[in-house]
């Protein structure tokens, strides 16, 4: 019994993985020891493969992003709370008073600005809709 169907078919599943990691046919036929054209022949019959391997990528790069971003936000929340203690401890009457007011200022607007209004979701009722239909564009059939 050949093990090539088997090697095939290991060189088929590292393909998918090089394409839905965008290397071009060139990078993929050195690596692969495959011709070129053998590899568009495969492109096109595995594009659904390779389409759904991108996406697993694609979502597992956001995933890992999100994780980066929720531990930077935390690093500076960390932060900003040890300058914030710090700054309770501090005496302000040597601070001048323009400096002062405009230290408030800066600490007014950065509130305003994290300012979200609180919105309540509700189910819609016949009015809304009519509102929807009103602003769309198309009406349905």
């Amino acid at each position: 019994m050949s093990n090539k169907p088997a090697g095939k078919i290991i060189q088929k599943e590292r393909f998918i993985e090089l394409r839905a990691a965008g290397l071009s046919y060139n990078a993929i036929a050195k690596q692969l020891n495959v011709s070129k054209p053998t590899l568009i022949r495969w492109s096109r019959e595995l594009v659904k493969e390779i389409g759904n391997a991108r996406a697993l990528r694609m979502d597992e790069l956001f995933e890992r992003f999100a994780v980066a971003k929720g531990k930077r936000v935390e690093a500076f929340g960390k932060r900003l709370d040890a300058i914030l203690k710090e700054l309770d401890t501090r005496d302000l009457s040597d601070v001048a008073t323009d400096k002062l007011l405009g230290i408030a200022l800066k600490y007014g607007e950065a509130l305003r600005a994290e300012y979200e209004p609180l919105t309540l979701a509700r189910e819609k009722d016949a009015f809304d809709i009519l509102e929807d239909l009103k602003t769309s564009e198309t009406w349905p059939l």
